[in-house]
């Protein structure tokens, strides 16, 4: 199992933030299918203010490049990311188009291992 975080930010508007919590509540069910199949095991969103923080785990083989190559053969997907741009806005020092940025992990408590 591999595991990842990840930080976006939304636009900053309280209209525009909770229908992208309504669109979340209401995920189409061939988004999850996606998500499924390219190797994420579990995903949770949260958000304050207007920063949201991913938490993903992952089967071992599983690869951005990969998740990326079947979202982009997958209209559905697409349609899903187009329309997520409308709430969405890149970090600060993102790449043109870039939304999700990988966090660095600067501290874990694992007694147990």
């Amino acid at each position: 199992m591999k595991k990842y975080a990840l930080a976006l930010d939304l636009v900053d508007d309280e209209k525009l933030i909770s229908e992208y919590e309504e669109y979340h509540k209401n995920g189409w069910p061939e988004i999850t299918k996606s998500i499924v199949d390219s190797g994420i095991t579990s995903m949770e969103i949260y958000r304050i203010s207007n920063r949201l923080f991913m938490v993903m785990e992952t089967t071992d083989d599983f690869t951005f490049e990969n998740k990326k190559m079947m979202d982009e053969a997958n209209e559905k997907v697409l349609e899903w990311e187009a329309l997520m741009w409308k709430f969405q806005q890149p970090l600060p020092g993102a790449a043109p188009g870039e939304k999700w940025q990988l966090m660095k992990q600067v501290f874990e408590l694992n007694p147990n291992k």
